[in-house]
């Protein structure tokens, strides 16, 4: 069920990808034909979101250049703090794609490999450190009359496109960046997602409040090792009773490997009882509430961009000047 669920988002992402890049080629070649923009595009750019989030407390306002950006950054966000770090688990595509390729490397090599312990540790602050960085640049230190401005410059207009040029454009430093991730990433599980993501560090934090978790009966539990060693994030669910660790995405891969009926399940904290969550209840939710966010932007017409047609033709020309 979460490959099929993460299948379909990478498709819509991937569909999502070359439409965006056909509306940028009409600008660039007005041969090509004109396509429109769509508005999910704005979801890479999560420093814009949290910008665009500061701003919306503050004011009450979401801005209208890239307001997509602040739906979605809502979205992932009250997902995460609702139902565990699902979004990275199932909707996630440079998840999807982190784990295709670790996946892979299992196969070429017969297994993957894991760092040693504390380095892991030293490692996995990278990622801390760097979500604090931008959260101390973006809400302590940017004034909200700092934000508008940036929110106003040409270089904030054109974002998204600075971000598919990246990608098609791309330098032989972000190549050789890119190559050695992907090549990490086929040795050890997550990669990227597990050291270096600062998005997944903030959604990891937010998840720790989350009132659903895996909990373990230890009545039940044979202790095989089955959901430690299936793990996806190396937690050793086996000696665990409620898995609260920050690096638990809500994949249910260790729920799918116990062989023991009532062991190992999804749970929702009701502050009453535990009810547990079958794994179609839980995606239901999952996809439903992240949709039911992105519904009410489009509902309130704060989901498409106000930008008008006549800025990407008098900006795409000269991308290469617009710098931060």
């Amino acid at each position: 069920m979460r490959y099929a669920v993460q299948a379909a988002f990478l498709l819509i992402t991937l569909v999502a990808g070359w439409q965006f890049y056909r509306f940028v080629l009409h600008f660039e070649d007005p041969t090509q034909p004109f396509v429109q923009r769509p508005p999910s595009v704005d979801a890479y750019l999560p420093i814009g979101g949290l910008m665009a989030f500061k701003y919306f407390v503050m004011t009450g306002n979401i801005e209208p250049v890239h307001p997509s950006g602040v739906i979605m950054f809502i979205a992932i966000c009250g997902v995460s703090l609702a139902l565990k770090k699902g979004f990275c688990g199932w909707i996630c595509p440079i998840g999807t794609a982190s784990q295709y390729v670790w996946m892979a490397g299992e196969k070429i090599f017969g297994k993957n490999f894991r760092v040693e312990r504390y380095t892991d540790i030293g490692l996995r602050s990278i990622k801390y450190a760097l979500f604090t960085f931008f959260f101390y640049i973006i809400v302590f230190a940017m004034g909200t009359t700092m934000i508008v401005m940036f929110f106003m410059s040409d270089y904030y207009v054109i974002a998204d496109v600075k971000m598919l040029k990246f990608f098609t454009d791309m330098s032989v430093l972000s190549m050789w960046v890119i190559g050695g991730l992907a090549v990490l990433s086929l040795l050890y599980k997550n990669f990227w997602c597990r050291y270096l993501c600062p998005y997944g560090a903030l959604l990891g934090l937010l998840s720790r409040w989350s009132p659903v978790k895996v909990r373990r009966s230890e009545s039940q539990c044979t202790h095989c090792g089955a959901c430690t060693r299936s793990c996806p994030a190396l937690i050793d669910v086996e000696k665990t009773e409620v898995v609260r660790s920050a690096e638990c995405f809500g994949c249910m891969t260790c729920v799918s490997s116990c062989p023991s009926p009532g062991a190992l399940d999804m749970t929702a904290n009701t502050g009453k009882t535990i009810k547990v969550l079958k794994p179609a209840i839980y995606v239901a939710l999952l996809v439903g509430l992240f949709y039911l966010v992105i519904g009410i932007g489009v509902v309130s017409g704060k989901w498409h961009s106000q930008i008008p047609v006549e800025q990407y033709e008098r900006l795409i020309p000269k991308l290469r000047e617009l710098t931060h």
